[in-house]
């Protein structure tokens, strides 16, 4: 994954408050058993830590800081994308949004944007206290999505992936793709408490796969509206085979079969390694979000 070294990177998007304290409250999320529960029902999965009943207290607002953020700092152009992982995700954030505001444009609709959150060790959001533990997620009360960059090495090494830039990108667009349902009223669906292969849950994430597949597909293209070169200049079969081997890793029966030695259909929440592969590639060899409806 290549990005334009003289293209502007938008650091608004993202807001970096790693080191920082976060004023009041006390997250209920441990490690151990508890860590990996949470782990398990939250990662990737769009909803707030309070949805999965591991908040603390009031929502509060999220820690700030009050020197200038790394990502403000050191996170200038393509160039500092093509070299420093934070500047990486920011691009990827760029690109992602450009090409969602586009879509929403051409489908008659708006766009509204949806701020990135870097942290470390926890974070107050307005679904809730959450720690690391939980593992990436969008939390549709606030409209932002929440990441601890430590949890990519642990995609490599706890969970099996290949790793890469683009296994990263592809968790950045799958949490997007939880936000355009959010704007499109489909991320409801999930929140009716029911797990299993056939669930809404299910369904739900397998769709965000899919639009993170479609944002894959365009991500090399001008967004409509736009001029000049697209943020990201290009992409590799390498890169899109370690979004697949992502994808792949976390599966639900990946997971279970990995921490609990045994396969349990009823209990997922995210789909198989096979389903989350077979959508993410269906958005990217399609680049349609109309060819993401898992709910037929």
């Amino acid at each position: 994954m290549q990005f334009d070294d003289d293209a502007d990177l938008d650091t608004s998007e993202v807001r970096d408050v790693r080191g920082s304290r976060v004023p009041g409250g006390r997250a209920t999320i441990g490690g151990g058993i508890a860590g990996f529960i949470a782990l398990v029902l939250g990662l990737l999965f769009g909803v707030g830590p309070d949805q999965l009943g591991l908040s603390s207290g009031n929502p509060e607002p999220v820690a700030t800081s009050s020197s200038v953020s790394e990502v403000q700092q050191s996170c200038r152009t393509g160039r500092d994308a093509n070299s420093r992982e934070d500047c990486r995700l920011v691009a990827v954030v760029n690109s992602t949004q450009d090409f969602w505001k586009g879509e929403f444009t051409r489908r008659g609709g708006r766009y509204a944007p949806a701020s990135t959150v870097f942290f470390t060790g926890r974070v107050n959001t307005g679904c809730g206290t959450a720690t690391s533990a939980v593992g990436p997620f969008y939390c549709p009360v606030d409209r932002r999505v929440y990441l601890d960059l430590g949890f990519f090495e642990e995609l490599r090494t706890k969970f099996g992936a290949s790793g890469g830039p683009f296994a990263q990108a592809y968790v950045v667009a799958h949490e997007y793709g939880h936000h355009v349902q959010n704007l499109t009223g489909t991320l409801q669906k999930a929140q009716d408490g029911r797990q299993g292969a056939n669930s809404n849950a299910v369904k739900v994430e397998l769709q965000a796969d899919c639009y993170a597949g479609v944002w894959a597909h365009n991500a090399t293209r001008t967004p409509d509206g736009s001029t000049g070169r697209p943020l990201i200049t290009s992409l590799t079969d390498e890169d899109i085979r370690d979004g697949l081997d992502a994808a792949a890793a976390i599966g639900d029966d990946r997971i279970q079969e990995r921490f609990q030695g045994r396969v349990t259909p009823e209990s997922w929440t995210h789909g198989s390694a096979r389903q989350r592969q077979q959508w993410f590639y269906q958005g990217y060899r399609t680049g349609d979000m109309a060819q993401c409806n898992t709910f037929r």
